[in-house]
This record gives structure tokens, sequence and C-alpha cells, in this order.
């Protein structure tokens, strides 16, 4: 049911003709890598009430680098405040992507590894897996914030382009490296951008400036109950708008799709790129 209702609304889009320079997803991860020798600097963030719970926002800074053609690095730094409790630090992670196949295919796979230590105050939500859901963001920061959790993830990422639009489709896996199973999760998204090709006349308004599409993940169980059953999923619209001097935005609320889901989680994030960071530091910054 919840695959079927993911298709419908991509067809949606597309009877819309929805069309991107950059993909506007904040957990599905497609196979476009860094330019290398570039650095993204993005600020994320997720706001929301949870049922039973107080209204958090949580933040990470993400720092991208194109490290070779085939291979990007990111570092995260992630906090989060919740109203009548308090505002925390909650741990970093340390990913990298590797593209095997240089050339585009009709799918293109990408292996992504990451390395977590964060603590169970963590509200940031860049991925859901196992039975993570709404009463894992109602504790109190305090008592959260004492579980600490170094954790390995790995991910599959399958992406495809067609006729302007991006396909991507994300498997990961996920484990606490001290004890606990592993856990499984999935996400899916589309996107395209409003318009293929510019215009005579360039503006930062431009359609061709924008992206929209779609995203939908969740978890799948685990090692021992391998379902959707007790798991939380959510859905979403999102837009990109690339900006001129390498700023982007990027938009989507997400709807929980069932009773262990948050009912709503609004997601903002701002971009900007440093191109050929290498030159920069190989002139001694002149």
């Amino acid at each position: 049911m919840l695959i079927r209702a993911f298709c419908a609304a991509l067809l949606t889009f597309g009877a819309v003709d929805l069309p991107a320079q950059e993909v506007p997803y904040f957990v599905t991860y497609s196979h476009h890598m860094e330019e290398p020798g570039s650095l993204e600097i993005e600020a994320k963030s997720a706001t929301g009430t949870p049922m039973g719970g107080n209204r958090f926002g949580a933040g990470a800074l993400e720092l991208e680098y194109g490290t070779r053609a085939w291979w990007t690095s990111e570092l995260y730094l992630e906090g989060q405040s919740t109203a009548k409790d308090s505002t925390v630090y909650t741990g970093y992670r340390i990913e990298n992507r590797i593209r095997p196949l240089m050339r585009e295919h009709w799918i293109n796979p990408v292996l992504y590894f990451e390395f977590e230590d964060i603590n169970g105050a963590n509200k940031s939500l860049l991925e859901v897996v196992g039975h993570d859901g709404n009463d894992d963001l109602t504790g109190a920061n305090a008592d959260a914030r004492a579980e600490k959790k170094h954790e390995g993830e790995l991910k599959l990422i399958l992406s495809s382009n067609a006729k302007g639009w991006n396909f991507s489709e994300n498997f990961i896996a996920e484990k606490n490296l001290g004890h606990a199973p592993w856990e499984f999760g999935y996400a899916l998204a589309a996107s395209r951008p409003l318009r293929l090709e510019g215009g005579a006349r360039s503006s930062a308004f431009a359609l061709q400036n924008f992206a929209a599409g779609a995203e939908m993940y969740g978890g799948l169980g685990d090692t021992d109950v391998l379902s959707l059953h007790e798991t939380s999923h959510y859905f979403g619209p999102a837009i990109d708008w690339n900006m001129p001097r390498g700023w982007r935005i990027t938009a989507s609320p997400n709807f929980g799709l069932n009773g262990h889901s948050v009912d709503h989680i609004y997601r903002f994030g701002l971009a900007y790129e440093i191109g050929q960071m290498g030159r920069f530091f190989s002139r001694g910054g002149r």
C-alpha cells in the first residue's frame, strides 16, 4: 500500500510535467557526486511535534567534499533544541560514497559507508530504520543524551536519469557496533527541473533553476522482525532553488503515513558551494 501511494504521487507530478540541476532530497541519495575538489556547506533542519512530546527543531551542518570523481566524503555535525526542555549537541557522522561505474547507465549504483557517533537525543531524522518512530522523539534530553550510540550504516544507492527525471532508491542497513541487531530502512525519490533548458534570458527566477519532486522513506524492521509492522513512514513533496553565486535552497513538508510516525515534519536546507578548494590551498589561499 505504501509503495502504491508513492507511485500514485509520482504520477500526479508527472501529469503536471514538473521537472534539476540538484535533486531536492533530504533523506534519499542519488548517484550524483560532488565535483572533485569542490566543497558544499549545507545547513539542514527538521522541525516537528511528536504526539505526547514537545516541539523540536533539529539541525545538521553538512560538509560535503569531492575527494575524487568517484568518491565523495561528508562530515555531519548535529544538534537539536526541544521546547520546554533544552538545546543539546547530539553528535557527528562521517560518510563516504563510492560510485564504481562512472559512465551513465540505465541504473547507476553507489556504495555508501557511514560511521555515527551520536546520542539518543538525536532528532535530525536523516534516515529512518528499524522500528524508529514517534516515541523515540518524546523523551527528556537529559535522559536521552546519556545513551551513546556508535553505529555503522551501509546503503545501496540505485539511481537513474530519464528524460529529465531522476529516480533514486536507497536500501539501508544500520547496526549499533556495541549490541543490537541490524536495522533496515528504505528511501525512494523522484524529481525533475521545472524546465530542462534555459531560455534566451536567464535570471535567478528562471524555471530551469527550480526542481520539484517527491520523497518517501521509512523503516523495514530488523533481523529479529523484518516487516512493515510497527515501523514509521513519511512522504512529502520537495522543491529546490539554485540561486546565483553557488547558493541553493531546499524545502519539503513531510507527512507521517501511520500511527507510529510524527504527523508533520518540516524540512529546510540552505547550501553554498565553494568550487575547486584544492586550487585554493595549492596557491596558498591566493
